[in-house]
C-alpha cells in the first residue's frame, strides 16, 4: 500500500463579477413586474406575491458579498436572469472542460511536474454539462494524459470524494498520481427568481493533484479520509434526460437547484460535526488543536457553528476560513479554493481538515499534515 499526499491545487476564476446590489436590483425589477401583471390574481388571494430582495438579507442569511460568473449579462438582465452561454460545436472544447482545464494548468504549473506523469482524471462537480462522453476524457485528452478518467458527482461534496478515490488509487498501485478536477458552473441551475436562494451560488474550477508520497516532493500528507451520505430531498435538482418523457414538466421550479435552508441547517450542521470529530479521534488528532479548518463554503452561519463544534471555542478567521464573501457558494470548489488561498503559513507537521457537505446528504473529510 502507498501513502497519498496532495501534491498540488490550481484554481480558474471568471473575468466577471455580480455583486448582491445587482442582483437585488434585477430580482425586484422582476418582482415588481410580476406583482403588476398578477395584481388582480394578489388580492383575490390566488397568486401570492413576491418580496422583495435586499443587500441586508443576503449577506444577514449567508455572509456572500458577490460572485464570479461566466456570464454577467443575462443574470442582472430582469427579462432573462440566468446565464447566456452559447452551445459550442462537438469538435470544440466544451465550457466546463475548458475551466477544468485552466484549472488544472494551475495545479499542474504549482506541481512542477509533467502531464505525462498523471495517471488518471476525476472530474468531479455538481452539475455536469451532458452525460457522456465524459467531461474528464475530454479533459484528459486537452492536456495529453494517458490512462483513465471518469466523471463522478457528489453534488457539494465532489472534491472530497475525488480526493478519497485518488487516495484509493494511489494506494492499490493503479495510478502514481491522479488529478482531480471540479469545474463548477453553479449559476446555470440557479433559479434567479427565486428570493430565498437567487444569491447563492457563483461560478469557479479548481483542481487538486493527489500523488504517492514517495515520489513527491513537499506537499501534504492525507492522513485519512472518510465519506458519508444520508439520503435527504432537502436539496434537490430534477434536472435529466428522463424530463422530455414527461411533456409539460421541463419548466417546473424543481429543475433548478430547490432546498428547505432550515432543514438542511438543522441537520447537516450535527452530522458534519460529529463525523469530523469522530474522525479525528480514530485517526488520534486533537480536533481542538487543528490549525486550520477549511469547510465547504455554503453559508457562513452554518461554518461558525461547525467550527465552534470542532474546535470547542468560537474559531478565529485564521482557523476556520471564509472565502464564500467573495465567491459565493461554488459546490464542491469551495473548501478547495479555502485550502488553496490559505495554507502557506503552515510549518512541517502541522495538520489541517478539508470538509466539504451538501446534498445527498454526502459529507467527506479529508485530514492532512504539511509535510
Amino acid at each position: 500500500m502507498h501513502a497519498a499526499v496532495i501534491a498540488a491545487t490550481g484554481l480558474f476564476t471568471p473575468a466577471e463579477r455580480v455583486t448582491n446590489a445587482e442582483l437585488v436590483e434585477a430580482y425586484n425589477a422582476f418582482v415588481e413586474v410580476h406583482n403588476a401583471r398578477h395584481a388582480a390574481e394578489i388580492t383575490a388571494g390566488q397568486v401570492e406575491a413576491l418580496a422583495p430582495s435586499s443587500v441586508e438579507f443576503i449577506e444577514k442569511a449567508s455572509g456572500i458579498k458577490s460572485r464570479y460568473v461566466m456570464n454577467r449579462s443575462g443574470v442582472v438582465d430582469p427579462e432573462v436572469m440566468h446565464p447566456l452561454i452559447p452551445e459550442r460545436p462537438n469538435d470544440e472544447l466544451s465550457i466546463m472542460a475548458e475551466i477544468g482545464v485552466a484549472a488544472a494548468k494551475d495545479a499542474i504549473r504549482r506541481w512542477g511536474k509533467d502531464a505525462s506523469q498523471i495517471d488518471a482524471v476525476v472530474c468531479a462537480a455538481s452539475n455536469m454539462q451532458r452525460a457522456y462522453p465524459a467531461m474528464a476524457i475530454e479533459i484528459q485528452q486537452a492536456l495529453g494524459i494517458d490512462g483513465f478518467g471518469f466523471d463522478m458527482n457528489v453534488a457539494c461534496s465532489s472534491a472530497t470524494f475525488g480526493i478519497k478515490t485518488a487516495a484509493d488509487y494511489i494506494a492499490t498501485g493503479s495510478a502514481r498520481a491522479v488529478l482531480v478536477v471540479n469545474p463548477e458552473i453553479t449559476s446555470g441551475h440557479l433559479n434567479f427568481r427565486d428570493r430565498d436562494s437567487h444569491f447563492i451560488f457563483g461560478d469557479v474550477a479548481t483542481a487538486v493533484i493527489v500523488e504517492r508520497a514517495d515520489q513527491a516532493t513537499g506537499g501534504w500528507d492525507i492522513l485519512g479520509t472518510r465519506l458519508k451520505t444520508v439520503f435527504s430531498n432537502n436539496i434537490r435538482n430534477n434536472f435529466g434526460f428522463l424530463n422530455r418523457t414527461a411533456p409539460g414538466s421541463e419548466g417546473a421550479v424543481d429543475k433548478l437547484f430547490v432546498q428547505e435552508g432550515r432543514k438542511v441547517f438543522r441537520e447537516v450542521v450535527p452530522m458534519v460535526s460529529e463525523m469530523i470529530v469522530t474522525h479525528a479521534a480514530d485517526l488520534g488528532i486533537d480536533p481542538t488543536a487543528l490549525k486550520r479548518l477549511w469547510l465547504h463554503q455554503a453559508n457562513i452561519n452554518m461554518n461558525d457553528l461547525i467550527g465552534r463544534r470542532v474546535l470547542g471555542r468560537d474559531p478565529s478567521p485564521e482557523e476556520n476560513v471564509i472565502i464564500l464573501d467573495e465567491f459565493a457558494n461554488t459546490s464542491s470548489a469551495g473548501s478547495i479554493i479555502a485550502f488553496h488561498r490559505s495554507h502557506e503559513d503552515f510549518a512541517p507537521g502541522e495538520t489541517g481538515l478539508i470538509c466539504s457537505f451538501g446534498a445527498g446528504y454526502s459529507a467527506g473529510t479529508v485530514f492532512v499534515r504539511r509535510r
